[in-house]
């Protein structure tokens, strides 16, 4: 007779022990997908980030590389930039595109100008170059190779 009592008291005791409502569950769900929104912009803005930075260090490799061949071959070599196609053109020939929806824009001297689109670096025999830099943009992120005129030096930074 004890436990007839036991069970009518655990009963009577609440409506919602052993489970939860509606309206927490939808709850819990929306907090779910605000977390889940805002880890994914975090990560696309990661990964746009890599893109740009991953194509400004290939940039610079190729512009090392036709420095390189200029003292190897000792020999003039140049460096081309579509700024149209979003393209390079380095010492082996190849043209090279950029990631989508990436730019690109070049700064050099008047002289090295090949079209409206074309700019140019040239690298001598001795290491040196013309000069200038190219920028790569995707957005926002910006990157830019730098190539010392005196030395030829390539270096990458974030403005």
């Amino acid at each position: 007779m004890q436990a007839a009592a036991t069970v009518r008291a655990g009963r009577a005791g609440g409506r919602h022990a052993g489970g939860f409502t509606l309206f927490e569950m939808l709850a819990v769900i929306l907090l779910i997908g605000i977390a889940a929104a805002a880890v994914s912009v975090s990560v696309s803005q990661g990964l746009g980030s890599a893109r740009v930075s991953a194509a400004s260090g290939e940039l610079a490799a190729a512009l090392r590389a036709t420095r390189a061949k200029a003292i190897v071959q000792q020999s003039e070599t140049h460096f081309d930039v579509d700024t149209r196609a979003a393209t390079y053109r380095a010492a082996d020939g190849r043209s090279v595109a950029l990631p989508g929806g990436m730019s690109v824009s070049i700064t050099s001297a008047k002289e090295d100008q090949v079209d409206r689109s074309t700019g140019r670096i040239r690298f001598f025999p001795d290491g040196s170059s013309t000069g200038g830099h190219v920028t790569l943009q995707q957005g926002k992120r910006q990157w830019r190779v730098n190539v010392a005129w005196l030395t030829g030096a390539v270096s990458v930074e974030q403005p």
